[in-house]
């Protein structure tokens, strides 16, 4: 017997100027079913669910909802057709409480009362699994409690239509299972869920189905357990791609940077790293795991003098002369003039990255401006090397002139990836260098991060997919709450493991393998 179908679309499409984000989308998505969207960057995933949230119109095509047609203008129609969206940042009121969030800007003709909220969302909660202190303010949470305050905000509402948009992107992997586990309650329940997601493994366990978009344009849908990674791989990209990460031996790793005992504090008096340590080494890669919020973005903006520690030290060893030079409390310029080379990928790419008003070729001037020998800027140099980045990396540009700021999240990232990559660095430190990337230009970066260890850089790579840690990394730090929690190996490391030392749940420090005193 055939499912219900939620919500359909025929023909669907949708413009920005001479971009054709969508072009005649149909899709189909039933009750008692859970759904993936797969596609590369840009190919239309996010426009698509905006238009069924209600935050774009499309400019040709229909939507049913139950079989009959109606016209979505903004997330307040949405809301009445029961759709609810869950996107990756959330949009919570910090200092309001969970029941306060998931009641703001409700409008009761029953007259508001936050005792029978409270009921209500204590029987959401007792429905689906979840758990949550609806007095608890959001400041005080977890980014698995946000993301709970936000999934009942939609579910309060009476939505039977999800859509989540990256659900598992800062989660550990005990969150993601208990939140399959609940998206699984909610599909028996008959509710209708879309996920987007670049996770393949992930994909595969949660979903019934998966559609595919490709440059704005549907591709097909399958059955979940009648396919693999490749064949969506290839059906995202339109050709075959290689899957492996070719993690090489280390060849003799030698100390390039001894972090020692290093604390910072942010406001009121938190401390945000305390009494880190480790060594990174040349040809190596080094992970960096932890849920977000645990000192990953200080850690690495502290080793680059953008953020001062208030102890311990930050040993760098020059590779020619193999002399020690401590880096604590230099500026970034000063470590620059020091001629020691440190590359940085922040986590926040257009916030300190990249000058989003700049173009590509003057993105790439930023690293070399100051070595100019005549009051005129150089610019062949800088154009050339944007050339090589566009064609190596495929990003996806009218030209090298135009503003960064105009082109799409993961083109920007490429940008970055490849400015950073190319200062041909001793020490390249990369925060996130995949997010929100498809596939093909995720395993891009890998294999570029890989080069760069065989070529004799020590990388500190921050990543939170922990199946990509495992297979990339030699050695994986692990931190919680600003604190290292142990090292272990990446090749022998277990998931489990590594997701109990992020929450230090039932976890012992002496029962961490302490691959940093190999």
């Amino acid at each position: 017997m055939s499912k219900q179908a939620a919500i359909e679309l025929k023909n669907i499409s949708k413009s920005f100027g001479t971009i054709k984000a969508n072009k005649n989308v149909c899709l189909t998505v039933s009750r008692g079913e859970i759904l993936s969207i797969l596609g590369e960057n840009g190919s239309g995933k996010t426009t698509l669910m905006n238009m069924i949230s209600g935050i774009y119109f499309p400019d040709s095509g229909e939507i049913y909802i139950d079989g009959k047609e109606v016209h979505i203008n903004s997330p307040k129609d949405a809301y009445e057709y029961k759709i609810g969206m869950i996107h990756q940042h959330f949009k919570l009121v910090n200092v309001f409480s969970a029941a306060e969030n998931i009641v703001l800007g409700l409008e009761d003709t029953d007259g508001f009362s936050m005792k029978r909220y409270a009921k209500r969302i204590s029987e959401i909660s007792e429905q689906y699994g979840f758990d949550i202190d609806p007095n608890k303010k959001i400041y005080e949470m977890s980014v698995s409690e946000k993301q709970t305050v936000e999934i009942i905000k939609v579910l309060f509402r009476g939505a039977d239509i999800l859509i989540l948009d990256e659900p598992t992107a800062v989660l550990t992997p005990q969150e993601t299972v208990k939140l399959f586990s609940i998206l699984r309650k909610m599909r028996d329940d008959g509710k209708a869920i879309i996920i987007i997601t670049h996770k393949l493994h992930e994909v595969l366990s949660i979903s019934d189905r998966v559609s595919v978009l490709r440059k704005g344009e549907y591709i097909g849908t399958v059955n979940t357990a009648e396919t693999d990674e490749a064949q969506l791989t290839e059906m995202m990209v339109g050709k075959k791609i290689d899957l492996d990460i070719n993690r090489s031996e280390p060849v003799n790793p030698t100390d390039r940077l001894i972090i020692k005992n290093i604390s910072c504090k942010g406001h009121d008096d938190v401390k945000l790293l305390d009494n880190v340590s480790f060594t990174a080494r040349s040809g190596e890669i080094l992970g960096v795991a932890g849920i977000a919020g645990s000192g990953q973005r200080e850690l690495l903006e502290a080793i680059a003098g953008l953020q001062s520690i208030t102890s311990g030290d930050i040993i760098y060893i020059d590779p020619k002369t193999g002399e020690k030079e401590n880096l604590r409390d230099k500026s970034p310029l000063r470590i620059m003039e020091m001629g020691v080379r440190l590359a940085f990928v922040p986590e926040d790419r257009l916030g300190m990255g990249l000058v989003g008003n700049m173009d590509i070729v003057d993105n790439m001037m930023l690293r070399s401006y100051r070595k100019g020998k005549t009051a005129f800027l150089e610019r062949k140099a800088p154009k050339n090397l944007a050339d090589n980045i566009v064609e190596k990396l495929e990003v996806v540009t009218p030209s090298t002139s135009t503003e960064v700021r105009k082109l799409s999240g993961g083109n920007v990232q490429k940008v970055l990836v490849g400015r950073e990559i190319a200062s041909a660095p001793t020490v390249l430190m990369a925060a996130y260098p995949v997010r929100g990337l498809d596939i093909n230009s995720s395993y891009m970066i890998y294999n570029l991060l890989n080069e760069q260890k065989e070529k004799g850089a020590a990388v500190i790579f921050v990543g939170e997919d922990l199946d990509v840690l495992m297979e990339l990394c030699d050695r994986i730090l692990v931190l919680a709450g600003g604190k290292v929690s142990g090292i272990v190996d990446g090749k022998t490391a277990q998931k489990e493991e590594i997701g109990l030392m992020m929450t230090k749940s039932s976890f012992n420090l002496g029962t961490a393998k302490e691959a940093d005193d190999e």
